[in-house]
């Protein structure tokens, strides 16, 4: 399944067991329902509350003989209108939706004005402090290849690999808008996040770039900058081989 949904009123994708109110959990109850028995959701990343998709993926095993069409109609009746199914097909036997992921792209948005964006102020990390944006893109080579991000994560428990590959940042200006795209071969929890307060953090003058390989080095969360917030946060696509 490819999906789009705003994570606005939702507590991020991964179910819980104190809320339904997950974005898993709602494809759960839906595909529970349609098959009449227990479905469990695979998602490509594990998208934090308030943080929104425009082209997530996800898998799910049934038997059945319903066609891949049949349950994208079906999930577009039953689900919330803010979780949209753009594609469902037929996956191989061995798919899984993170496991078999080579990229993953997101962007972040920053609405750099005092001007209202009433329209699209769920969308955007609003600052309206002047940034010197030189000063942002200047940050971007250093995280460019593969490095380890431990302090670019906002788990302290992580007992598994900080190691990830970034192939590509651009920091676009459009109008009053900043746009930043990563690209990588997977994220650390908040990563994305955090590489762009850190940006921030270079555009208000209170961190060099070139203290980012120190940064990187030293692998200490408290040394990178605050995490930005989830709502100007979106995944855009993910690869497969």
């Amino acid at each position: 399944m490819t999906l789009a949904y705003d994570g606005t009123r939702y507590s991020g994708w991964q179910k819980q067991g104190n809320t339904g109110n997950t974005i898993q959990g709602k494809l759960e109850k839906v595909l529970s329902a349609m098959f009449g028995c227990p479905i469990e959701v695979q998602g490509s990343g594990r998208t934090d509350a308030g943080v929104h998709a425009a082209a997530q993926v996800a898998n799910f095993r049934a038997d059945t003989k319903a066609s891949p069409a049949e349950v994208c109609r079906y999930l577009r009746s039953y689900l919330p209108q803010d979780i949209g199914v753009l594609a469902v097909e037929e996956a191989d036997e061995r798919f899984h939706a993170r496991l078999s992921a080579k990229q993953k792209t997101y962007r972040y948005r920053i609405w750099n004005s005092d001007v209202p964006n009433v329209f699209e102020r769920k969308y955007l990390y609003v600052c309206p402090e002047t940034l010197d944006v030189a000063a942002m893109r200047a940050c971007i080579p250093y995280f460019l290849g593969t490095h380890d991000f431990r302090a670019f994560c906002s788990n302290p428990e992580l007992k598994k690999s900080s190691v990830r590959t970034i192939y590509d940042m651009r920091l676009e200006e459009l109008g009053q808008e900043l746009r930043l795209t990563v690209t990588g071969s997977g994220f650390l929890y908040n990563m994305v996040r955090l590489m762009t307060g850190t940006l921030l953090q270079a555009g208000r003058g209170a961190l060099r770039p070139e203290e980012l390989p120190e940064i990187l080095e030293g692998g200490e969360r408290w040394r990178a900058g605050p995490m930005a917030p989830a709502c100007g946060l979106c995944m855009m696509e993910v690869r497969y081989e």
